[in-house]
């Protein structure tokens, strides 16, 4: 059953009753057509994506952030974001709100996040890494795993100061990132 509802984890819903009890075969049925049904409905969103990013780079920042926090979901700006460059989206990251910043950063993965706060202006970076831990401390941690020296110290100074234990269940999913912040000393 685990492996069916890891299959499915990324729909970020939570998985109906009845559907835990199918078979292994029904299982992989449903989630293959899960997947079939969302790449049908989502064909040509990446196009879509790219042309706005596109299209963005022409258009100055104060007129695109607020178009964006007021009228665009933040999935929507993660997809776009997808699209660009780490420095396009970097120039963006830097002047959007924190909150909206924040919402965007949960539908990129963790990698391309580490990359986009490794590049932000650092005071912003730190703003977010602390709203992070703070709100949504298993994605901040998740995103720390592929963080570079210089960020992963100041994640690991704020876990002592946030008075996070070793035995926090957050931690636990993430003990690689703990076995870095040991070596880090």
């Amino acid at each position: 059953m685990a492996t069916f509802e890891e299959t499915l984890a990324w729909t970020e819903t939570q998985l109906p009753e009845p559907l835990k009890n199918l078979t292994q075969e029904e299982q992989e049925a449903l989630a293959g057509y899960v997947k079939a049904v969302v790449k049908n409905k989502t064909d040509g969103f990446d196009e879509l994506y790219q042309a706005i990013g596109s299209i963005v780079r022409f258009i100055p920042h104060f007129i695109v952030i607020p178009l964006m926090v007021d009228h665009i979901r933040p999935q929507i700006s993660a997809g776009v974001c997808r699209t660009m460059g780490v420095d396009q989206a970097v120039s963006y990251a830097n002047d959007l709100p924190l909150e909206y910043f924040s919402e965007v950063s949960r539908h990129l993965d963790d990698e391309l996040m580490a990359r986009i706060l490794e590049k932000m202006k650092r005071n912003q970076a730190e703003k977010l890494i602390l709203f992070e831990l703070l709100h949504h401390r298993s994605h901040m941690l998740g995103i720390a795993e592929h963080l570079d020296r210089r960020m992963l110290e100041f994640v690991a100074r704020n876990l002592e100061t946030n008075k996070f234990s070793e035995n926090d269940p957050d931690l636990e999913a993430h003990k690689m990132l703990m076995e870095k912040i040991r070596n880090l000393c």
